[in-house]
């Protein structure tokens, strides 16, 4: 879920089962930073294993959404310690992940990056994000180097050579006439 709404652990950790909306208008509502309330919205996939989390959890309104075996809410610890065991079953399908350092706040990071190379707009992704500002989604921009060959790519015609623009005699006719 976490990929998928960008959250901050505290976000995550703080949650119930009835900050969870599934159907139409499925979204989850947490408290950010400034306790600034916002919604994310959830897709389908993550809809079905919410569902299915949620009749586990016998869908206890108030209750946390993510607990221990005791039912108390999860800590920052234990979020980055389930992360890390699932990494190191991830790493038999996908051994580079030895080489990445994987933490809770990475999923955040691959959920705005997820954002913009979809085409979605910096502005959008701040609010998704949750962020005070659209500044703090420069970051994202800047370690895109897909969108900065996009960008190239849109403005360098195939067709012309490379070198100074040199104007048709008649543009320049044009432009003195002025």
């Amino acid at each position: 879920m976490t990929v998928q709404t960008g959250l901050r652990v505290p976000e995550l950790t703080s949650l119930n089962c009835d900050d969870i909306a599934l159907g139409d208008d499925a979204a989850v509502q947490c408290e950010g930073k400034g306790r600034k309330q916002r919604a994310v919205p959830l897709d389908r996939p993550v809809q079905d294993l919410m569902r299915s989390w949620l009749n586990e959890r016998a869908d206890r309104g108030g209750d946390p959404l993510f607990c221990t075996r005791t039912g108390r809410r999860l800590t920052r610890d234990a979020v980055a310690q389930r992360l890390s065991t699932h990494v190191s079953a991830a790493v038999k399908v996908c051994p580079s992940l030895l080489e990445k350092r994987v933490h809770p706040h990475v999923l955040r990071h691959s959920c705005a990056m997820s954002l913009l190379q979809a085409g979605v707009d910096t502005t959008v992704i701040a609010l998704w994000l949750g962020h005070a500002g659209v500044r703090s989604t420069d970051a994202y921009v800047h370690a895109d180097t897909t969108i900065k060959e996009q960008a190239l790519a849109r403005t360098t015609p195939v067709t012309v050579r490379p070198g100074r623009y040199q104007p048709a005699d008649k543009v320049l006719a044009f432009l003195d006439r002025l």
